[in-house]
């Protein structure tokens, strides 16, 4: 089970009432600050009698403060010359918000020792609760209660207790034991263990973690039982076995560390004779950043495992069983005032679907960039310089040398008008190597680019339905002009078209990488408009338009036809809209003027009205590839019960990509969640997840934790018991 840090609200609290009666007390284990042992005590009652110097006593409605402590109690009576102080009859122990009663309290406010009797306490940081039959003050520093219980139900409600035959607080080592405690839920006893230890203070010690149980169609009824390692103050691991019905068992271990200048962890997984697949599968993975100095630093992010099938068969979410790259990566980093450089040795393990197979990206063995930018009386010049050792084992390889020179200036630079033109020569050098079965040569390609960039904004005050608006137009013309050059036999690295879309259709090169410049002699005219409330800033509606026009038919393509190939470009189209709070909307269309017909839309509305209440509903588009529906909600049904939910589903392959569905119970003190999660893990294999998880709020966890899923897969879902997410979007 997973221990919350405010499962020591009992030690914590047990310091606030010792506090009560040992003004002088301290602890790490309560951060408020402490009364002042010399700070003034005074007593008030109905009754005061006694003498100077040796006792007194106060009798109905009694009241002893000090600092920021109370005590209150029927009556009190304190013997100076001991030290013995004695309260009786509905005690009440009062400090920061905390709270501690019984009917009797003894103390010593000399030796530090003493009772107090059938203590209840009320913790206020989390609205925590518990009880005891007797509770034990060693000295300020020992503390013992027998028979103690502990709840976050609110009072008069007890769904569930942890209950202690006995809990020892150690404030010197800030460790709390308990033996023979179990915990009660709706009155059934189901977590027990005869001993336990906790720290009383955020710091970690080793230990169990709340075990993780669940289910999934491959692999049948799963088990995982995490233990916790705390080696050092900035070392630690977890070892988490778990146990697959169908499989095996599977040994997953994580190291994490951290220093002065470097942090990293360390995962290295294994089931040996997997019982399905007849081969022993293993993942190792290894992330490290490293400060050299204030210039240099260094990174490596290494992944790996034995088999393709490895995350398909062993993932138990869509987002780890779709990896299908894995990097291998590292860096050595240089940043000074005027330049930035990097040495990097890179390549990927790709992992095969044999009904889908994918290209195996090139390794880069390897890659060194450096760039510098400096400005001279509002002239901006900037080189960027790559060189790349391109390793395949099957295409060609070879040696890239890159140099890009730029220089823009701003002609007009007001804050409602801009011009800046810009100019650059992109040389490659190109030396190949292996596998150059077709015999390309070695090349060299410069290629000048020059852009100018221009746009205005205007501005306007409207009113719309008695409230006040600045509506604005934003014009803005974009000209390319590249030369072309012959690029057919050039080697390509890294080059791919680029998606036609709003920040392409302002950019030079319509291509992504270094392989592949586009010529073109084109410009792109474009233009927004926005509403904006006065008061509040919000953006309530935007609306972008922008179309590329072409004066020549450019001719540099790779395996598609350039976008650009007619005089005019597909028209683009985005509208977002906060119409209010609750909604929202973001859309986006491309539309070929030439045929006369849409080539692709996004169409998404959201609704969440407030936290556990959100509604998403998306169709995507895609003329001859994709027509997709995407629904997801996080909704109440009534009676403390929601729904969750997910539909994504392809109409163009008329296969269902992946689905949630689960019931949320969310009572005062403690949260049920049961979700089903039905998602693609290989072309033509699927895979059904069973999460369940009963959370005891600020206390444990118990099942198999959904909120991952549910978190990626349900835009604007809210943990209902979190106290943090009660405000309204």
């Amino acid at each position: 089970m997973r221990l919350s840090p405010s499962l020591l609200f009992i030690a914590l609290f047990a310091s606030a009432s010792a506090y009560a009666v040992m003004p002088g007390t301290t602890s790490r284990a309560a951060p408020k600050k402490a009364a002042d042992p010399l700070a003034p005590t005074a007593i008030e009652a109905d009754k005061l009698t006694g003498q100077k110097g040796k006792s007194l006593q106060a009798t109905g409605n009694a009241i002893l403060q000090q600092g920021g402590q109370t005590i209150r109690a029927d009556r009190l009576d304190y013997q100076q010359d001991s030290g013995e102080l004695q309260a009786d009859g509905s005690v009440v122990v009062e400090e920061d918000g905390n709270r501690m009663s019984g009917p009797r309290l003894q103390y010593n406010l000399e030796t530090q020792s003493g009772e107090l009797t059938q203590p209840e306490f009320h913790f206020s940081e989390n609205n925590a609760r518990g009880s005891a039959k007797q509770m034990h003050i060693v000295d300020k520093q020992h503390y013992n209660l027998d028979g103690a219980s502990y709840t976050t139900c609110p009072a008069g409600n007890d769904d569930w207790l942890l209950r202690m035959g006995n809990l020892d607080l150690d404030k010197v080592e800030q460790l709390g034991t308990a033996t023979n405690a179990y915990v009660q839920f709706k009155g059934v006893p189901f977590v027990y263990t005869p001993w336990m230890d906790f720290p009383l203070t955020d710091a970690r010690k080793s230990g169990f973690l709340s075990p993780d149980f669940g289910s999934t169609v491959k692999n049948g009824a799963e088990l995982t039982l995490p233990y916790y390692v705390n080696i050092a103050p900035n070392y630690d691991a977890t070892l988490a076995p778990r146990y697959i019905t169908k499989r095996g068992t599977q040994f997953n271990n994580e190291l994490r560390y951290l220093g002065s200048g470097y942090n990293g962890e360390i995962h290295a997984d294994t089931l040996q004779g997997d019982q399905v697949s007849k081969i022993n599968r293993s993942r190792f993975s290894i992330r490290h950043a490293q400060a050299i100095d204030n210039s240099f630093s260094a990174n490596l992010n290494f992944n790996r495992v034995a088999d393709d099938a490895y995350f398909r068969d062993l993932g138990s979410a869509v987002a780890v069983t779709s990896q299908a790259n894995l990097l291998q990566d590292a860096s050595l980093n240089y940043v000074s005032p005027n330049w930035t450089a990097v040495a990097r040795a890179q390549r990927y393990q790709t992992l095969q679907d044999p009904l889908a197979p994918i290209a195996v990206p090139y390794a880069r063995l390897p890659q060194v960039t450096a760039t510098t930018q400096r400005n001279w009386h509002d002239l901006n010049v900037s080189l960027n310089n790559e060189f790349v050792a391109f390793k395949h084992p099957t295409l060609v390889g070879g040696n890239r040398l890159v140099m890009y020179p730029q220089a823009s200036y701003p002609l007009v630079s007001e804050p409602a008008f801009y011009v800046t033109p810009k100019v650059g020569l992109h040389t490659s050098q190109y030396v190949l190597n292996s596998n150059n079965t077709t015999a390309l040569p070695n090349a060299t390609r410069s290629v000048p680019i020059v852009s100018l960039d221009s746009g205005v904004a205007f501005e306007r005050e409207t009113t719309v339905l008695a409230d006040d608006y600045i509506q604005t137009l934003e014009p803005r013309a974009f000209y390319v002009y590249i030369p072309y050059r012959k690029q057919d036999l050039l080697p390509n690295f890294d080059s791919a078209q680029a998606d036609f879309n709003f920040a392409q259709i302002f950019t030079e090169n319509r291509f992504f990488g270094n392989d592949r410049i586009g010529d073109a002699n084109q410009m792109t005219l474009g233009a927004s408009t926005r509403i904006i409330n006065q008061a509040s800033g919000a953006e309530r509606l935007k609306v972008t338009l922008a179309e590329r026009f072409s004066f020549i038919t450019p001719q540099v393509s790779l395996l598609t036809p350039a976008n650009t190939s007619t005089a005019k470009s597909d028209v683009l189209m985005a509208i977002s809209s906060q119409a209010s709070r609750q909604w929202h909307l973001d859309s986006e269309f491309q539309y070929n003027p030439n045929q006369t017909n849409i080539q692709r839309y996004n169409v998404g509305a959201r609704y969440r009205p407030e936290p556990g209440k959100t509604l998403n509903v998306g169709y995507r588009f895609l003329r001859n590839t994709t027509r997709m529906v995407d629904v997801s909600t996080q909704w109440p049904l009534g009676g403390k019960w929601y729904a969750v939910g997910r539909w994504n589903y392809s109409y163009q392959d008329s296969r269902l990509l992946d689905s949630i569905a689960g019931l949320e119970y969310n009572q005062d003190c403690w949260t049920l969640r049961l979700v089903a999660q039905h998602f693609t893990t290989a072309l033509h294999q699927t895979n059904t997840g069973i999460f369940v998880q009963l959370e005891l709020n600020d206390f444990l966890q118990v099942g198999s934790d959904p909120l991952a899923v549910l978190r990626k897969s349900v835009p604007g879902y809210s943990k209902l018991n979190d106290r943090n997410a009660t405000s309204r979007p």
